[in-house]
């Protein structure tokens, strides 16, 4: 039997004692429960014994890299839907689109603001919570049954595996659908983000979305110069 996540619970994985040391320290200030580990094997023990709410990867690991330990928890069943925050010291756009394109929630560069990865840490878990919150109905898109109560997704009856932004953002879409939505509207609604940021987060949570709802996801239709917009159409084959 699989244990529940912990809701409070943060696992920080970094080879660096200061910046361990330092993250910690603010996200026990802030109310959570703190976990840490040095390398890759150690974090992925640790994720899949108490599955915590959210990991803090670094992506620079002896043995193991951030990859690796990102890719092996998206795709192990006891941990596919801990949310990932990495952080990294390198700028360059290609790793960050990695990160995101294995299914990471977010993402930081090193130097970054301890007092700004608390706050990203609790808008991802607030993002997770919301799944469950005053939201019984089912929804219902062409082969898509959006289960909010019970956080889970099922196309044509097969349960498809989403993290929590990926799930947060399909139910903004199906909640909304038939109408476009801006990519600076998904960002301050799904990422809590000022609309004005210029990152390719959207774009690579789509793509991974479309590619794990597969022929469903031919439902959501970009619009060109504007954003995303799912399909509406009865519920049945698309």
């Amino acid at each position: 039997m699989i244990a529940p996540i912990g809701p409070d619970h943060i696992l920080v994985v970094d080879d660096e004692p200061d910046i361990v040391a330092l993250v910690a320290y603010h996200l026990a200030k802030a109310g959570f429960r703190v976990s840490t580990a040095a390398n890759g094997q150690d974090a992925l023990a640790i994720a899949r014994q108490d599955r915590p709410a959210l990991v803090v990867l670094d992506l620079m690991l002896p043995g193991l890299s951030g990859f690796d330990v990102l890719q092996q928890i998206r795709e192990s069943k006891e941990t596919r839907e801990v949310a990932v925050i990495m952080l990294t010291a390198r700028k360059e756009e290609p790793d960050r689109i990695r990160g995101l394109s294995l299914g990471a929630d977010d993402y930081l560069t090193k130097p970054f603001s301890p007092q700004e990865l608390v706050l990203r840490a609790r808008a991802i878990l607030r993002r997770a919570a919301a799944g469950g919150v005053s939201a019984s109905a089912i929804l219902r898109v062409g082969p898509m049954h959006i289960d909010r109560a019970a956080y889970r997704v099922t196309v044509d009856g097969t349960e498809i595996e989403l993290t929590p932004t990926e799930f947060k953002l399909l139910v903004l879409l199906a909640e909304r659908r038939g109408r476009v939505q801006a990519r600076g509207h998904l960002l301050e609604t799904v990422w809590d983000a000022a609309p004005d940021i210029q990152t390719r987060t959207v774009d690579m949570h789509i793509q991974r979305l479309r590619t794990k709802l597969g022929a469903a996801g031919e439902l959501i239709e970009t619009v060109r110069g504007f954003g995303y917009r799912l399909r509406a159409v009865q519920a049945g084959p698309i």
